[in-house]
């Protein structure tokens, strides 16, 4: 592996190493990989000393439902020509070497320092949509920039997605277990009945329809038609424009740096539906207390990005706030019913408040 890291560090550097020491620190991003920052000081074949900071980034196989090749999604796309599509303000670590065993990769890439996170500003996210927009409507209207490219996801990742909400994940048994993370007065509940568990439907599909679940009735509702109206609902969502997504489009996939846009863990990455990338940057783990504004400003950047490509009038905006149901309304049930702390789940419960506002907006 010290050989393979020295060819990387040849290709950053320019130079060729023949030695480095280096110091490793654990970083945060992805979700089953093993990100490691490598920063020491390598040394040339001319006898150079030169400081350095590098990612290491190694991915185990794993399968996720309906996308089982995601777990190297990232080494094959590094290895075609995506990175011609990308641009100088938006675009990803440049990557310095990769592998793919049967069942690992391994990718030495660009330590990429800036801003993320929720240190993101709102005039930061704003780029972060415009940009997002462009390389959408870019590809878009010229297919051919990725008609060759391997191993994306396919459309049908959203649907799949929120359908396993309607699919018994945990039996009665384990869910009245002493290990389960229920509180006590759940699981007394669910013993007594009055938390009935329906039949092939998740756990978080039958607490909310339970009289034990205190979520306010409007925001109860605001997702039963959301489910009652699935299949419609997905019907009218396929007839938007299909564009390249990143799938795991949120701040702490987002580095800005100098006004540009750079872009983590691409394990996700694959066709769906226009919006479903700006759902994630408005929804997903960011401050509800500026969600109105995100709303107010985002939205329109990343239209006013797609619009410098293709003809955007009769798209029907309202998806953004289904897509964002879609995505977040169950794991803001989720994260209400599983915590034990008032604060995080007012947390929750005000996400959903804020969410059922967006027509207001």
């Amino acid at each position: 592996m010290k050989e393979k890291t020295y060819i990387a560090l040849s290709k950053m550097l320019g130079k060729s190493v023949v030695d480095a020491d280096y110091d490793k620190a654990k970083l945060q991003g992805g979700t089953l990989g093993d990100v490691q920052l490598l920063e020491g000081i390598a040394e040339t074949k001319r006898g150079d000393k030169l400081p350095f900071k590098m990612v290491f980034k190694t991915q185990e196989k794993w399968e996720r439902a309906g996308d089982k090749d995601s777990w190297r999604r990232e080494h094959d796309l590094y290895v075609s020509d995506l990175g011609k599509v990308l641009t100088e303000s938006f675009g990803w670590p440049k990557c310095y070497y990769t592998e793919a065993e049967s069942d690992k990769i391994r990718i030495w890439m660009e330590y990429v320092d800036g801003v993320s996170g929720r240190n993101l500003t709102i005039k930061m996210l704003e780029k972060a949509a415009v940009e997002l927009g462009r390389f959408q409507g870019k590809i878009f209207t010229t297919p051919s920039l990725v008609k060759d490219l391997p191993n994306f996801s396919d459309t049908g990742f959203l649907k799949r997605d929120y359908e396993k909400w309607h699919h018994q994940q945990y039996s009665y048994e384990r869910l009245i277990h002493e290990n389960c993370p229920l509180d006590d007065l759940q699981k007394q509940a669910i013993k007594d009945g009055k938390i009935k568990i329906i039949e092939g439907k998740s756990y978080e599909y039958s607490f909310l329809r339970s009289e034990e679940c205190k979520i306010p009735e409007h925001l109860k509702q605001m997702i039963f038609k959301i489910d009652d109206e699935m299949d419609c609902l997905f019907n009218e969502i396929a007839k938007l424009p299909v564009v390249l997504c990143h799938r795991d489009f949120w701040v702490e996939n987002i580095i800005y740096n100098d006004n540009k846009i750079s872009l983590i863990d691409w394990d996700t990455a694959g066709f769906g539906y226009l919006g479903e990338d700006l759902a994630s940057l408005i929804a997903d783990d960011y401050d509800f207390d500026s969600f109105e504004e995100c709303c107010q400003k985002l939205i329109p950047a990343y239209y006013n990005g797609i619009a410098e490509f293709m003809d955007i009038s009769n798209i029907d905006k309202k998806f953004i706030k289904e897509m964002i149901l879609i995505k977040f309304g169950y794991r803001a049930v989720q994260n209400f019913m599983f915590s034990d702390d008032d604060e995080e789940r007012e947390e929750a419960l005000t996400a959903l408040q804020k969410i059922f506002e967006m027509e207001t907006i």
